[in-house]
């Protein structure tokens, strides 16, 4: 019996060591499972994120969607209405940032104009400024969509996998802005 237990004590030990392992590519880059938890900074609401190589630009769920003009500049307010991970409890919070563009969203239902904000998650222990587009996803599972522009910036993607990396963000996290990363140059939004 004890043999047994000492044997699967290994096993197990062994499993979460080579798992701990493949977070990071031979290159040091992140690995990342095709479903991932983040936080939305600076609130802190824990949230499942889908990893997505087939959209370009990440999409938040968003509601009440409206761009108004501040001192010469469009601007949207929207809220997020979700559930947080961390505490089981249904979350609402009313943002308004700078448009910092808006895209055409063609698929299969048709085409669909989407303002774009910059707003900040967390993954693993880095905060990372993004694009998203604001878009109703309650119908969705995820109310996060990460796409490959946001992929770039974070590492690699392995589709066999999920949770890799917990959000462990603290304010003194790295944080890479939007504007200081490469986007993905061959297609034009």
């Amino acid at each position: 019996m004890q043999k047994t237990l000492v044997a699967l004590i290994s096993l197990l030990l062994l499993c979460s060591t080579s798992q701990a392992m493949a977070r990071k590519s031979a290159e040091g880059k992140n690995v990342y499972g095709w479903v991932e938890n983040t936080t939305l900074m600076p609130w802190g609401v824990k949230l499942k994120a889908k990893l997505d190589s087939g959209a370009l630009t990440s999409s938040l769920h968003a509601t009440d969607v409206k761009v108004f003009e501040r001192n010469g500049e469009k601007w949207v307010r929207f809220t997020v209405d979700v559930e947080d991970l961390a505490t089981g409890e249904k979350v609402s919070q009313t943002f308004e940032k700078p448009r910092y563009r808006k895209v055409l969203i063609r698929g299969a239902g048709g085409e669909d104009r989407r303002p774009v904000v910059l707003m900040q998650l967390c993954m693993g222990d880095t905060v990372y400024e993004e694009q998203f587009t604001l878009n109703d996803r309650s119908d969705m599972i995820y109310p996060v969509l990460l796409g490959r522009r946001t992929l770039s910036h974070l590492g690699y993607l392995d589709v066999t996998e999920t949770f890799l990396h917990d959000p462990t963000c603290t304010a003194t996290s790295p944080l890479k802005l939007d504007k200081d990363q490469e986007d993905d140059k061959d297609i034009d939004d």
